[in-house]
């Protein structure tokens, strides 16, 4: 999917940063993160007032789902409330307990089909297996459609290994193609000129040289002009973007090195699908990028598993393909190997709370304005449910540090938290898809 550039009204930046919203240079306009020099002081107080104000602090939205989902006998906590105990993969995200609130009983009402029923994660379309189906508009995309203009990009659509897989859908049904390569979401991000311009700078990068190379001098000019807060901001976003560039980099070395030649079949390249982990690491620090700089306020991450050969770990063993291991038929060797990939998931997860929670955005963090929605279509793998699905809910400005135990007989209607999601962002929502309401027992800081 080509992102289209929306010119969007940016925030007043004070008179002495001269509008410098943005790092110029020859084929590059690096967005600045959000400081507080952007905000002149008597408009401060109000920043939250409305997501339309161009003034205001943004808030902002990340959907992602692992669409082979997490083994529910260790995810889900055996007791609910403010003191839950933590299951075995929610004691991997400990340190932000008081961050996050994880629900138990949701599901989609009348989504069913097993796998097929990913498509419908964020649109909670009804049977998406049947051949008559067709799908609705997606959270993000209704949240585009109203805010998408006050940024550069009204929202991205990743994947891993997802092929034309992703969770992004328009109000007539029709699938918006995911972006799987993040060097070249971070080009669209960070790149603009001439055809000869950008293609220059792509192949500075291909050589290990930083867009901060060229656009330093600016860098420092500004640092000069901010007070001490603004200054560690800037440089810590800078060391982001040049770290996110040198793993970029990285990654794309393996595509132009020769395989060898051997006398048997071909293995799955491990420099293909199986780098799974490491490219869900670096969609999100491109995702945390996108956010810091404003470019845009809704992203979804499709992780597509069920596509995904034998996942290559460092240190880790794994032999069978991701797919195969959730179907584990409660084979021992299988769900320990299950259990390994899910761990790396959630320890994926608290780096990016953590980092997300390191970036300044005035009094707040860029985790206090961000919601992250975690989960999954799938409630087991193994038996292809679609009901009790595991999910995550994390900052945001929410009461978090809870476990809400919704459903028993009969799913609690998860689209009820997409209204809530919607209202947080401060649209005048009260339904979306099958949603009865707000999310019970969820309220706001």
């Amino acid at each position: 999917m080509k992102l289209h550039p929306v010119e969007a009204p940016f925030v007043t930046i004070r008179r002495a940063m001269s509008r410098r919203h943005f790092l110029r240079g020859t084929g590059i306009a690096l967005s600045l993160p959000f400081l507080d020099a952007m905000l002149p002081p008597f408009a401060r107080a109000a920043a939250a007032s409305s997501p339309f104000d161009p003034k205001a602090k943004p808030r902002r939205m990340f959907g992602i789902c692992n669409n082979l989902g997490l083994r529910p006998d260790l995810f889900f906590p055996k007791d609910s409330g403010p003191n839950y105990t933590a299951s075995p993969y929610l004691s991997l995200l400990q340190e932000h307990r008081k961050d996050f609130t994880v629900f138990s009983g949701v599901s989609h009402p009348n989504v069913d089909g097993g796998h097929p029923s990913d498509i419908s994660f964020l649109t909670a379309a009804p049977h998406p297996a049947s051949s008559s189906f067709r799908n609705t508009i997606s959270l993000d995309q209704h949240i585009a459609e109203r805010i998408g203009t006050l940024t550069r990009f009204p929202s991205l659509t990743l994947a891993v290994n997802g092929g034309a897989r992703g969770l992004s859908w328009t109000g007539t049904g029709v699938a918006i193609p995911p972006e799987q390569r993040a060097s070249d979401v971070f080009n669209q991000l960070f790149l603009q000129g001439t055809p000869e311009q950008v293609q220059a700078q792509i192949r500075n990068l291909d050589r290990g040289r930083s867009i901060l190379d060229t656009l330093g001098a600016q860098a420092a000019a500004l640092q000069r002009d901010l007070g001490a807060r603004d200054r560690s901001r800037l440089d810590q976003y800078l060391t982001s973007v040049r770290d996110l560039e040198h793993r970029l980099q990285e990654s794309r070395g393996w595509e132009s090195k020769p395989k060898p030649v051997v006398s048997m079949p071909a293995p799955v390249d491990p420099a293909n699908p199986a780098q799974y982990m490491d490219k869900v690491r670096v969609m999100y620090d491109l995702v945390r990028l996108a956010f810091e700089t404003d470019s845009t306020r809704a992203v979804t991450l499709m992780l597509n598993s069920v596509g995904t050969p034998v996942v290559t770990i460092a240190g880790e063993t794994i032999t069978d393909s991701y797919h195969n291991l959730s179907h584990h038929g409660k084979a021992d060797e299988k769900l320990t190997q299950l259990r390994t990939l899910d761990e790396w998931h959630m320890k994926l997860l608290a780096r990016l709370f953590k980092e997300l929670t390191a970036v300044r955005e005035g009094d707040d963090t860029l985790f206090d304005r961000t919601m992250i929605l975690y989960g999954s279509n799938l409630g087991d793998a193994n038996a292809h449910s679609t009901t009790n699905m595991p999910t995550i809910f994390a900052g945001g400005g929410f009461r978090h540090g809870q476990h809400l135990a919704l459903g028993k007989e009969q799913d609690y209607p998860l689209p009820n938290l997409f209204v809530s999601m919607l209202q947080r962002l401060g649209l005048e929502e009260t339904k979306f898809a099958s949603s009865t309401g707000t999310m019970r027992g969820l309220a706001m800081v």
